[in-house]
């Protein structure tokens, strides 16, 4: 029986003989539920939002905004930085910046959420995915070194390469930049849930031309939507900035040299971020220690394998994933998401890779089977950063569960 297999309308077909989790009535109450990445507050919103209230400052311009950038860049060590409506906005305007036009290829890691490539497809890109590497479950550099010299011996080489930091952990950009470097294709690093993460010393997504990140409501610091557009580089922001509010040329009446968005952040989330972002470090060292506690609690069972962490990166464990290999004694997948839904604990199988999604049929892709693999056998676990022992106890007794039978 193959890895991972999916439910059945009669429920989920299993690789070994257990019986269906049994089934409850009704959901815990909400205060029972367990969540797989809720936000957290800190106390510190309230005060914030009234200060900004109070200035009359609600749109996306002024002091506030200002500031919430300028502590992103104090955050992630990346000096310019464009507050933005979403990550996916962000993203947006960076294949904007880069020049993506219809025809181009856009390359990307299949092992990612869709907003990854949505905004260059939409621009009438084409988009290629490479699978991922199983060290570290990221764009693949050796993968990427191969297609990179066929598409220049094609004469056809990407207009822009985009690696994710997946699930909090950085790519191995390094070897990326140095690849993309030596063929002149530039980078743009989706670093959407990696706030706090490291590499080498260095931030998710620092020295990339560009780099996403992502303020949404399940992210490690949230606005409860909102993201960021980072760079080196001051034009590329200036430039950012221009495009995100309409592209108003300075006049006195409404002039445009070309049409943008309404893609920048309002000062009211941007209160929320200056209060949210202080918390970083010690979200960080919790969602860590969370993950630890699922190796502690499950490492020694058969067939459970966690998402690998390189000598060379910190990640935040924004999301704590486990492996379930059904061949080697685990519970299938889909056998152990549905105990947790019974047991009012949400859970979520690792992303599908963009090359298996219908709307990307027919795209050109290198690779692939890693990233189906990880699907197959991957199941993103509640991670939270308040997410209290005793909570996770419960977790870890329903995926135990799937043993004892």
């Amino acid at each position: 029986m193959s890895l991972g297999q999916t439910a059945s309308p009669s429920g989920p077909v299993l690789p070994f003989p257990c019986p269906a989790p049994a089934r409850r009535a009704a959901l815990p109450p909400p205060d029972r539920r367990i969540l797989l990445s809720p936000p957290l507050l800190t106390g510190r919103e309230m005060p914030s939002l009234q200060a900004t209230l109070d200035s009359g400052w609600v749109a996306p311009a002024g002091p506030v905004p200002e500031a919430f950038e300028a502590a992103i860049a104090e955050a992630t060590g990346i000096p310019h930085i464009l507050a933005t409506a979403s990550g996916t906005a962000a993203l947006h305007l960076g294949y904007r910046l880069l020049g993506v036009a219809p025809g181009d290829e856009v390359w990307t890691s299949t092992l990612t959420f869709v907003a990854t490539i949505a905004p260059a497809v939409q621009m009438g890109a084409v988009p290629r995915f490479l699978d991922v590497s199983a060290e570290n479950w990221t764009l693949d550099p050796a993968l990427l070194e191969r297609e990179l010299a066929r598409a220049a011996r094609r004469g056809r080489l990407p207009r822009a390469v985009v690696p994710v930091d997946l699930f909090g952990q950085c790519c191995d950009l390094d070897a990326i930049l140095a690849l993309c470097s030596r063929w002149g294709v530039p980078v743009m690093c989706d670093s959407a849930a990696a706030m706090g993460a490291t590499r080498r010393g260095r931030h998710a997504g620092q020295g990339a031309r560009l780099a996403a990140f992502s303020f949404n409501g399940n992210k490690i610091v949230t606005t409860g939507g909102g993201g960021a557009l980072a760079s080196d580089d001051p034009a590329l922001i200036a430039r950012a900035r221009h495009l995100a509010s309409q592209a108003k040329e300075p006049a006195p009446h409404y002039q445009h040299e070309t049409t943008g968005f309404t893609y920048a952040l309002s000062s009211v989330l941007a209160a929320v971020g200056l209060a949210q972002l202080p918390a970083l470090e010690g979200r960080v060292a919790a969602r860590r220690a969370v993950f630890d506690r699922y190796v502690a609690g499950l490492g020694s069972l058969p067939g459970i394998g966690f998402m690998p962490e390189p000598a060379w990166g910190r990640s935040n464990r924004w999301l704590s994933v486990a492996l379930f290999r059904p061949r080697a004694g685990a519970p299938d997948r889909e056998w152990v998401r549905l105990a947790l839904a019974a047991a009012g604990i949400e859970s979520r199988p690792v992303w599908k890779p963009l090359h298996l999604q219908p709307a990307f049929r027919g795209a050109p892709q290198a690779g692939g089977a890693v990233a189906a693999r990880l699907f197959e056998a991957g199941l993103c676990l509640p991670s939270g950063s308040d997410l209290d022992p005793a909570q996770q106890a419960r977790v870890l007794e329903v995926i135990r569960g799937g043993f004892a039978r």
